[in-house]
């Protein structure tokens, strides 16, 4: 266990305290107010609870919750592990786990992308994990190449660090490319519309099948060392693993692939840690089913075009109904010109409802999309207004939050 200062003491007293009042207040589990009040004691406190931990980054626009929940179950096979229960990835998130789970040697840290550089400059991680790279929200992340050369930047300066880079997309190959320890792992791309053009000169990328280049730069995709074929993980030195997962979707067999590389690039065994990986089946209430009377409701979150064009591919075309519910809320961003971005196309035979505080938005988006539908507000009302049976519930995020709250009422 790191030692910790006099002053860091006394902030993990206080945050210890305000999480119990909160707590005690029924304004939830009280670790975000905890975290900030003990950074607003000591600053340094992340670096402090981070020493001697070996620690896992992961990050990344789509998938980092689940990859997390992943390598921490992957990392467990060789002992015990820190991490966030709920998601929580920037500063005060990080140190509440942290400052919870002290005596774990392990650490699987989820980063939001904005702050994986001074997080890396913490916690010094022994490997950090890059998924992807698209947009979400402009208004708050900015410009997507401006990320990318941050982070690239920020991974410069730990040199030693093991970086386990997807290779099947651009932006994070950029990032990763001139690291001097990186593991590739063809973790898959559905989205490309974001790395149309190479980061590094501008120019074009043409796409030659799986793999890629740069048209005006010595860039291409590298040779991965890690692959999903059909039901099996290949890896190095010929290894091949069954890869067996409680999760839907192609691009969760990408975070699978990444969780494994990851752990055993910290020494896990590679077979225990494949089958690791494939027992974590609900990351904070996302891929549940929930029974709403008639209804046996399916909850998936996505945040953004490529999270949506995703979590769409995954919806059960024999459902009994659709609900799609859209915030604007400020963490999801408020602009939602982006529901332009994602195809509605292919819902003939499916119920679907609109839903969310932005359902007229989502409406407009689903008739010139072609797609029938009906608009009701209430997301547990529009679950009710779907037949019997099985219905696939879309959510972004605070749609999903205020959704979750409001089943536990209802049951």
């Amino acid at each position: 266990m790191a030692d910790i200062s006099v002053r860091g003491r006394l902030a993990l007293r206080a945050a210890a305290l305000a999480s119990f009042a909160s707590q005690k207040a029924g304004r939830g589990k009280g670790s975000m107010i905890g975290g900030l009040i003990a950074l607003k004691i000591d600053g340094s406190l992340m670096d402090q609870l981070g020493r001697g931990k070996r620690t896992v980054l992961i990050t990344g626009t789509n998938g980092k919750s689940t990859t997390t929940r992943m390598t921490t179950a992957a990392l467990s096979t060789l002992g015990t592990v820190a991490t966030q229960a709920d998601g929580a990835n920037m500063d005060a998130g990080i140190v509440a786990a942290l400052s919870t789970q002290r005596g774990a040697p392990l650490a699987a840290i989820e980063v939001d992308e904005l702050h994986l550089p001074h997080v890396a400059d913490a916690l010094n991680p022994e490997a950090v994990v890059l998924l992807n790279l698209s947009r979400d929200q402009l208004d708050r992340v900015g410009e997507i190449n401006m990320i990318e050369r941050r982070l690239r930047a920020g991974l410069a300066r730990h040199p030693d660090t093991v970086v386990i880079a997807n290779c099947d997309d651009v932006l994070v190959t950029s990032i990763a490319y001139d690291h001097p320890n990186v593991v590739w792992v063809a973790a898959g791309s559905g989205w490309s519309m974001d790395a149309t053009s190479c980061p590094r000169s501008g120019e074009p990328i043409v796409w030659e099948g799986a793999h890629w280049r740069s048209t005006g730069a010595d860039f291409e995709r590298p040779e991965p060392q890690w692959w999903l074929d059909g039901t099996e993980l290949r890896g190095p030195d010929g290894l091949r693993l069954p890869l067996t997962l409680a999760l839907p979707g192609r691009a969760n067999r990408g975070n699978a692939a990444q969780a494994v590389a990851a752990a055993v690039a910290l020494g896990a065994d590679p077979a225990q840690a494949a089958a690791a990986s494939g027992t974590v089946r609900e990351i904070a209430g996302r891929y549940r089913t929930v029974q709403v009377g008639e209804h046996a409701a399916r909850l998936l979150l996505a945040k953004n075009p490529a999270g949506w064009q995703e979590a769409l591919s995954m919806i059960d075309p024999d459902s009994a109904g659709l609900v799609i519910a859209v915030n604007g809320q400020v963490p999801d961003g408020e602009d939602l010109s982006w529901l332009w971005d994602v195809r509605f196309e292919h819902f003939e035979g499916v119920q679907v409802v609109a839903a969310g505080e932005r359902a007229t938005d989502l409406a407009v988006r689903l008739t010139y999309a072609g797609v029938e539908h009906t608009t009701v507000a209430d997301p547990v009302r529009a679950i009710a207004s779907c037949p019997a049976g099985k219905v696939e519930v879309l959510a972004n995020y605070t749609a999903f939050r205020d959704l979750n709250r409001d089943l536990e009422d209802v049951s």
